[in-house]
């Protein structure tokens, strides 16, 4: 390829996505309304899901929505189906990205999701699609053509999925009367980068709002203190309030799949033994690069002895506020 067609070619990539996103505009109608309205109203964060580029796609979303002032957060639809459906609570919305509609993967999910009184938004570039025809609002961000020569490699769709999430935000900065000055309490040029200095002993939420129980209780006390205090998980801890593991929604899932007799079982038998957890006196900053390295929300705090303080969540840090659920992957 010469010089000059290769500039031709990117020029041409260039205008068939601006065309792809000018497409938008006349799609932008009553549902998209809708969607901006329920988010909006929502108690909850937007969780948003997506496979391969349209999963790119989601988490620059969310980076976009968190920074905006709307609380969001990245569920991988494989992840789900192993556990972190943990982190999904009444209240929030999904919001599902899939060109196609028929990511397996995704549409599996939904079906559990809905099942907890979550509506779902989608954006699709496929109205008939089985996505489609199962969310609450369906958002149409169908191109023409992809900019691939080929027609295979996402490149127009995802750029028009890109454009739709970034008008969904910039909605929502209206309707929230997000100013300026908001803005900067959520980046590290302002009230973010102090409280990265702050200590995890600040930040954390007290053993006592944790649901906690001895390592001689059976599993169905952890079950009943799990439901009780409503945070997807329960620590065991010993007489002196050493942490010795943890169980989660996930865990829980995962028994019943197998068929496991858990009724007269103890919960050092299901357990995650020495779950992760983060001192007291480390920095919030030294917290959200551990949870980011090990691909968590959700972290134990202790003191020097291992003994039990607290929890903190990554939402907690970030000052968002909103329910509190663990993630944990496989």
């Amino acid at each position: 390829m010469t010089r000059n067609s290769s500039i031709e070619q990117a020029r041409l990539v260039l205008k068939i996505e601006a065309e792809s996103i000018f497409s938008l505009i006349e799609k932008v109608g009553e549902p998209f309304s809708r969607a901006v309205e329920l988010i909006y109203k929502s108690k909850g964060r937007v969780i948003v899901a997506g496979i391969g580029k349209s999963g790119l796609i989601g988490r620059k979303i969310v980076a976009t929505l968190t920074s905006t002032g709307t609380q969001a957060l990245f569920l991988h639809p494989v992840e789900g189906l192993h556990g972190d459906l943990g982190i999904v609570a009444k209240g929030d919305v999904l919001l599902a990205l899939s060109n196609s509609g028929e990511t397996a993967e995704l549409n599996m999910i939904i079906s559990s999701i809905r099942g907890l009184g979550v509506p779902c938004i989608a954006f699709t570039g496929n109205l008939s699609s089985s996505l489609a025809k199962t969310a609450d609002i369906t958002i149409d961000v169908a191109v023409e053509k992809e900019a691939c020569p080929f027609g295979l490699a996402p490149t127009s769709s995802s750029t028009a999925a890109l454009a739709m999430g970034d008008a969904l935000a910039v909605a929502l900065i209206k309707r929230r009367n997000f100013q300026e000055k908001d803005f900067y309490k959520f980046h590290p040029g302002g009230s973010l980068g102090l409280r990265l200095r702050e200590k995890i002993r600040d930040v954390m939420v007290g053993a006592g709002e944790m649901p906690i129980v001895a390592d001689h209780a059976s599993f169905l006390e952890a079950i009943r203190e799990m439901d009780e205090k409503n945070k997807g998980f329960v620590a065991i801890a010993d007489k002196k309030n050493h942490i010795l593991g943890i169980i989660t929604d996930g865990d829980i899932r995962r028994i019943v799949r197998r068929g496991v007799d858990f009724r007269e079982a103890g919960v050092a038998l299901f357990m995650t033994a020495s779950p992760k957890s983060i001192q007291e006196e480390a920095t919030v900053a030294q917290a959200i690069e551990f949870m980011q390295k090990e691909e968590i929300t959700t972290l134990v705090v202790t003191d020097r002895n291992n003994r039990l303080k607290g929890y903190v969540h990554l939402h907690d840090i970030l000052g968002r506020g909103g329910s509190v659920k663990i993630a944990v992957t496989d």
